[in-house]
C-alpha cells in the first residue's frame, strides 16, 4: 500500500471527507486528492508538499512529524532539494589589532593594581593586616531553595468516576476525550481492548459503530449503531449513564444468546 493510500485509509476509517479537511486546513481539495494519489507533480514546489502532509496528518489526529518524515523518505527523489542559506562573511580584525588590544588590557590591569596598592595603609610592625569582610555572608542564600515536589494525586477509589472499556470486534477508529482532554485518537485493531477513566465526563467518537462494544463501570453498553456507521460526540456522564448501559436482565439475555 502506497503512502497516499495509507492516508486515504486513515481518513476513511475516521469517516472524514476531503472537503472537511480542505475547509479546516484551507488547502485546496485538489491538492489533498493529489496527495492521496501520490501525484506530487500536481502539488506546488518548495516546502509546500511537506507542509500539506503535516496539516493533513494533524487534522486526522496522527503524529505530523512522523508522517512528514515518512513522506520525505518515500518521495526523496521527487522532492526538490533545499539549498542552505549562505552565511554572511565573518569580520576579521586588521593585522596587529589583537596584539595592540592585549597590550592595552595588560596596561589597564597594571594601572589598577598600582592604584590599589598605593591606596592601602601600611601595616605597622606587630599589627596584623585587616581581614577583608566576605562579600557573601554565611547566612546569605546564593541559590533559591529547591521547590518541594508535590505529592502525586491519589488514584480514584473503586466506584468513583467513570471507567470506559472499549473492545474492537472489527478494526475501528476511536477518539475519547476524558474531562476535556483527548486520551486516545487512533484505530483499534480487531480483538484489541482499551480502558480509559475520567472523573466527570467521557466523550466517545467511533468510525465503525457496529465494530466495537463498550462497558462503563463494568456494565455492558447499548449498541452504538450499524457496521460502518460513524458516531460522533457520544457524551457519557454519571447522570445519563443509565440510558447508555444495559440493565441486568437485558445483559443476561444478550449473553445467553
Amino acid at each position: 500500500m502506497s503512502f497516499g493510500e495509507n492516508l486515504r485509509r486513515e481518513r476513511e476509517l475516521r469517516g472524514i471527507s476531503l472537503h472537511e479537511i480542505a475547509e479546516a486546513t484551507k488547502i485546496s481539495a485538489r491538492f489533498l486528492h493529489a496527495l492521496e494519489q501520490d501525484r506530487l507533480e500536481v502539488l506546488p514546489g518548495g516546502l509546500f508538499p511537506r507542509a500539506f502532509v503535516k496539516q493533513y496528518a494533524r487534522y486526522l489526529g496522527l503524529d505530523p512529524e512522523k508522517v512528514a518524515a515518512e513522506f520525505q523518505y518515500l518521495h526523496a527523489e521527487e522532492l526538490p532539494e533545499t539549498r542552505p542559506v549562505p552565511r554572511p562573511p565573518r569580520w576579521s580584525p586588521p593585522p596587529g589589532a589583537l596584539f595592540l588590544g592585549a597590550l592595552a588590557v595588560v596596561a589597564v590591569v597594571l594601572l589598577l593594581s598600582y592604584r590599589r596598592s598605593s591606596s592601602e595603609p601600611p601595616v605597622r610592625a606587630g599589627q596584623t593586616a585587616p581581614t577583608s569582610i566576605p562579600a557573601v555572608l554565611p547566612s546569605d542564600r546564593v541559590y533559591p531553595p529547591p521547590t518541594p515536589t508535590p505529592a502525586p494525586t491519589p488514584a480514584s477509589a473503586p466506584g468513583e468516576g467513570l471507567v470506559l472499556t472499549l473492545t474492537a470486534q472489527q478494526s475501528c477508529w476511536v477518539e475519547v476525550r476524558a474531562d476535556g482532554q483527548t486520551v486516545i485518537n487512533r484505530v483499534l485493531n480487531e480483538g484489541e481492548t482499551e480502558t480509559l477513566a475520567a472523573q466527570g465526563e467521557l466523550v466517545l467518537s467511533v468510525g465503525n459503530a457496529g465494530g466495537i462494544v463498550f462497558r462503563v463501570n463494568d456494565r455492558p453498553g447499548v449498541p452504538l449503531g450499524r457496521t460502518g456507521e460513524v458516531r460522533r460526540n457520544i457524551v457519557i456522564t454519571k447522570d445519563n449513564l443509565p440510558s447508555l448501559v444495559q440493565d441486568a436482565a437485558t445483559a443476561a439475555a444478550a449473553h445467553s444468546s
